[in-house]
């Protein structure tokens, strides 16, 4: 099942008196439990592609279809709802709340999905549980190391139960060791039926997926299917 259709899409920018174009004529497909890594230099289009596919931009031109619906021809509210049900955002820079403890962190998406309050936390414990987190939910982020952090954010976009998890260099901000343990567990998040595009400058970490997509000059350059992934064998607990 597609849950993205995207044809012929382009994004241009008015810079002064200049246009740039940002993504030019792309066209892509993903399926449900599908795992897409997205690679290219700076200045591909990778990151405009990854605002594109997460609602947080629309197209200049062409059709961007989620789950059926076109997001083209959404108004802010509906693109704010599709964000906050359909889309669980992992940032390289965590984005998380200096003053709240790890539950609150990741109840907030509920919070602004109108959950009861009972509900939301318990549904929190639950991510923080299955992100090997339990035993540092009252924990704020100054007091977790940067895996712990990131284990965080990964349970706030898992929480609401979204379509698909967008992760933006999910392991720049981390050690090599802790890098892989971060992946081990996309792995493990990836093996329960989640679907999950990641972007990255590292072959290494785009090789964890089934496809990579690599961007040039606003196009895809390359569409393959990874013959030999990287599958991680196990998940470790970040110390």
């Amino acid at each position: 099942m597609n849950i993205i259709n995207i044809e012929h899409i382009a994004k241009i920018y008015q810079v002064g008196m200049e246009q740039v174009h940002a993504l030019r004529d792309v066209s892509l497909k993903i399926n449900k439990n599908e795992y897409v890594a997205i690679m290219g230099p700076s200045g591909s289009g990778k990151s405009t592609l990854m605002n594109m596919l997460g609602c947080l931009d629309t197209p200049t031109s062409g059709v961007y279809d989620f789950k059926g619906v076109s997001v083209s021809e959404m108004t802010d509210n509906e693109l704010a709802r599709i964000r906050n049900k359909e889309i669980g955002f992992v940032f390289q820079t965590f984005n998380l709340l200096a003053r709240s403890d790890a539950v609150h962190n990741v109840e907030l998406p509920l919070i602004y999905a109108g959950i009861p309050s009972a509900e939301r936390k318990e549904r929190a414990r639950q991510a923080l549980i299955d992100v090997g987190l339990g035993d540092r939910m009252h924990h704020k982020p100054n007091e977790l190391s940067g895996g712990q952090r990131q284990r965080v954010a990964i349970a706030r976009a898992l929480v609401t139960k979204p379509a698909i998890i967008l992760a933006d260099e999910p392991t720049g901000n981390l050690d090599s060791k802790t890098g892989e343990e971060i992946m081990a567990l996309f792995n493990e998040i990836h093996q329960k039926g989640n679907t999950i595009i990641l972007v990255t400058h590292e072959e290494y970490i785009a090789e964890h997926a089934m496809r990579i997509l690599r961007l040039k000059d606003g196009l895809i350059e390359k569409d393959e299917v990874v013959e030999k992934r990287f599958i991680p064998k196990s998940k470790e607990a970040v110390e």
